[in-house]
């Protein structure tokens, strides 16, 4: 049988369809619809979801979602910050009546794409696992003893949000000095913007790491401070968890060793305790397949 996944965010609308092994058979990605309108969205979600249960003959054993948050757990709702139209959208609720007589579970896309990467990535090996995307946004998500980690309210690994500079810049969740204004895709542009790198207008995260492999100095510090601003998160919650991997990805990640360099070389310098001496950070290995892959495998855990 097939699992039905989804993997919802504010660009882009996943849907999936997976075998027990993991092994995605069918994808079918739509955007996020630009309004935000609670009911648009969700008609672009129903547009994917029946799709996937045409190439499937109808036929899924469950469903799996991994959905953009804060979302609420225990009441199956969610309130992603980058889709302005659900707040308290009862999603788990909206996709059982979509696909009937399954059960339905729900899961933060952090989570999701740890999980996937736990599965049939890079954290394949570790059962203490930190799974991070650095992109437009920091998110996170948690596998400890092997399983998913969703927390009271199903937000545990949030870790975008851990702050690590004292009257460092605003951040979209209201408060200062968090991971995500410092170390996201956007953020290290306006920094770098800020302090004098000489761009186009409308130049991204991709141009400043160009402009960083091709020694411009700024870039090159963007990177660094980046780096410096995840090192610190990941020392903190390895050390909060007792963890033996975290698994980057996301478009910023793609930069290679621009990040990954300076990334370690300060968790070196932070990371000091005996039991945290083997905390490896390595690239994720299922890309934008990641968060799929993870509902499925939700989905399966009982």
């Amino acid at each position: 049988m097939l699992t039905l996944c989804l993997d919802i965010g504010g660009t882009k609308i996943a849907a999936g369809l997976a075998d027990p092994d993991g092994t995605l058979v069918h994808t079918v990605i739509r955007p996020t619809p630009g309004g935000g309108a609670a009911e648009e969205v969700w008609a672009a979600v129903e547009a994917a979801i029946a799709d996937a249960l045409n190439a499937a003959g109808g036929a899924v054993d469950a469903v799996g979602i991994g959905s953009a948050g804060p979302i609420d757990l225990p009441g199956g709702t969610v309130s992603p910050v980058n889709i302005k139209g659900w707040r308290g959208f009862p999603l788990r609720e909206r996709v059982a009546a979509a696909v009937p007589g399954v059960p339905v579970r729900l899961g933060g896309d952090g989570v999701c794409m740890a999980l996937g990467e736990h599965w049939r990535g890079a954290g394949r090996r570790a059962d203490f696992l930190l799974g991070m995307v650095v992109s437009t946004g920091v998110g996170g998500g948690l596998v400890l003893g092997g399983v998913p980690y969703t927390g009271r309210t199903g937000n545990a690994g949030h870790v975008g949000h851990v702050v690590v500079e004292d009257g460092g810049p605003p951040c979209a969740c209201g408060g200062h000095g968090c991971v995500e204004a410092i170390a996201s895709g956007p953020s290290m542009v306006r920094w770098a913007r800020a302090n004098g790198w000489s761009a186009p207008p409308g130049a991204g995260a991709r141009d400043l790491a160009a402009a960083a492999a091709a020694g411009d100095p700024v870039a090159e510090r963007a990177f660094r401070r980046g780096a410096t601003a995840l090192a610190a998160l990941i020392a903190s919650v390895g050390a909060v968890c007792d963890l033996d991997l975290v698994v980057v990805g996301g478009g910023v990640a793609n930069s290679g060793r621009l990040l990954f360099d300076p990334l370690r070389a300060k968790l070196a310098e932070y990371a000091r305790l005996d039991f945290l001496a083997g905390l490896r950070v390595v690239p994720a290995e299922l890309g934008g397949e990641a968060g799929l892959v993870g509902a499925a495998r939700l989905a399966s855990l009982r």
